[in-house]
């Protein structure tokens, strides 16, 4: 697991990209790229960031609805006209959660 200061979780948007993207099974290849990706981490954050997940004073846990966050994700992407399927949503999403799992961010509920 990678950390800053020994006790901040490092979270590397490159390495999640790279991540993701070899997650992505044959039949989306096609459709998922590294833009959309990075696309659909950025709505994460901004997600977190409306829901007030994000503060910096704070690493305690929060309990995310993960049907919420794909609603706001289809929304964004529809309001941003990025084409994304709800499917494609949530295999980004669910391989997002796979690489925060490895470095130590995601908790199994």
């Amino acid at each position: 697991m990678k950390t800053q200061n020994d006790d901040l979780l490092v979270y590397d948007e490159d390495d999640a990209v790279k991540f993701i993207l070899k997650q992505v099974p044959d039949e989306f290849k096609n459709r998922i790229d590294e833009d959309k990706i990075q696309y659909v981490l950025d709505v994460i954050y901004d997600f977190y960031d409306e829901k007030g997940f994000i503060d910096e004073d704070s690493a305690e846990e929060a309990s995310i609805d993960e049907e919420e966050m794909g609603i706001f994700i289809a929304k964004s992407a529809k309001k941003d006209k990025i084409d994304l399927t709800e499917d494609e949503i949530l295999l980004i999403l669910d391989a997002e959660f796979e690489y925060g799992q490895t470095i130590g961010v995601y908790n199994e509920e």
